[in-house]
């Protein structure tokens, strides 16, 4: 226990964190915080603190989905965040390495190389899980991606329908154009487009389960000559589009694609097109992705540095027209996932078993506290080719998203 202790001695400042070891004896690190509750785990053997040690993230994980950390007081968002408030990003220093910075750095490079068959097999991994399970935690059009709270008491199904609208806005759209719908999810962005600008879409996808949803959508709308889905990569698209847009994708295309993927949309997007892409990103410099989020959840994902993303873009010759940092829409969408997931455990377990509902529940609750306290935002950068392309100051954005908004 003694290295444990030295780590959590030194990180839990603000709070109080009790610490049950295997044998029954307590530990307790911090001090009371008024606005802040403690917190108090078990560990059920003794090799569950030197896990943590060797790789915090990836230790921490494991041990609470096999149940060998127990939740005494709190559960494990409380503990999460605890941990994460102590050490958020605002104070951390630029040379620190920060928490759980372990793990071969080329592993994780070979990890990000994409390649076309890898990109499927990465997306089945985490897309092609049950309808049920997505049905128990997103809102009713599915959006498994940020929500835009106009005010944080909004309802998660009101910011998913205020984010496509905003995202609309963004793309400047008319009607009779064709749009192209790069992770097109379960169809809802590219059905809304469709019914409140008049436009036709095609949405690609690699994920067959979200393909069977998404074409049943549109055949339910009556639009499917209207609104198409495809599976095929991105890569592999031809023609060209009046508007290009991307939700929630490009956290799967790696930086050894980059300048490919900004490449491939350039040749796609029209000479006078606008292109919108929405990803959740990193502030400061790049980094990496922990090895649980890696081996668990999203294989070969990676959440860029704006840097990387203007830095491959340019390259293209795509213009930046408008930047956008989201800092804090994620946390709380990610806090709605939580709080419905936890609540819907039973059915989860049903469906899977208990390992598969701790995982879940880690993953959620890890993103909350990364998108509260840590380094994670989201970005939303318009790119257009001619700079012409746009009118030349951003009212257009703000009426189009009022007008949306109430179609």
């Amino acid at each position: 226990m003694w290295l444990i202790r030295k780590l959590l001695t030194r990180l839990i400042k603000q709070g109080e964190l009790v610490v049950i070891a295997h044998d029954g004896r307590k530990y307790q690190f911090g001090k009371p915080d008024p606005g802040r509750a403690r917190v108090t785990i078990r560990f059920t053997d003794r090799r569950v603190p030197f896990d943590i040690v060797r790789d915090v993230r990836l230790g921490a994980g494991e041990a609470y989905m096999d149940g060998r950390i127990e939740m005494v007081e709190g559960e494990i968002l409380d503990l999460l965040d605890l941990v994460r408030f102590n050490t958020r990003w605002e104070r951390v220093k630029a040379t620190d390495g920060g928490l759980g910075k372990s793990g071969n750095r080329a592993l994780r490079k070979l990890d990000r190389l994409n390649w076309e068959r890898r990109s499927k097999k990465n997306v089945a991994h985490h897309y092609d899980l049950s309808d049920r399970l997505y049905d128990l935690f997103l809102d009713a059009d599915r959006q498994y991606s940020c929500g835009y709270y106009t005010d944080p008491a909004n309802s998660l199904d009101q910011a998913q329908l205020d984010k496509k609208a905003h995202i609309a806005a963004k793309l400047y759209l008319k009607p009779g154009q064709r749009v192209l719908d790069i992770g097109c999810g379960w169809g809802g962005m590219a059905l809304y487009l469709n019914r409140v600008a008049d436009v036709d879409v095609l949405g690609v996808t690699l994920s067959e389960e979200q393909l069977k949803v998404a074409r049943r959508r549109a055949e339910e709308a009556g639009v499917a000559d209207r609104v198409k889905f495809e599976l095929i990569d991105y890569r592999h698209v031809e023609g060209r589009f009046d508007r290009i847009v991307s939700v929630g994708m490009f956290e799967h295309v790696g930086p050894p694609h980059y300048r490919a993927f900004f490449r491939k949309c350039r040749e796609l997007l029209a000479d006078d097109g606008v292109m919108l892409l929405h990803t959740i990103g990193r502030m400061g410099r790049p980094g990496t992705t922990d090895r649980w989020i890696t081996k668990y959840i999203f294989p070969g994902g990676y959440n860029p540095a704006l840097s990387e993303i203007i830095a491959a873009s340019e390259r293209s010759r795509l213009i930046a027209a408008d930047v956008e940092t989201l800092r804090l829409h994620y946390g709380y969408t990610t806090e709605e996932w939580y709080r419905r997931v936890t609540a819907k455990r039973k059915e989860i377990e049903a469906l899977y078993d208990e390992r598969f509902f701790r995982m879940w529940q880690f993953y959620l609750a890890g993103a909350v506290v990364t998108f509260r306290h840590g380094g994670m935002v989201n970005f939303q950068i318009q790119y257009i080719r001619d700079r012409r392309a746009l009118p030349i100051t951003r009212d257009y954005m703000g009426e189009a998203e009022a007008a949306f908004g109430s179609a």
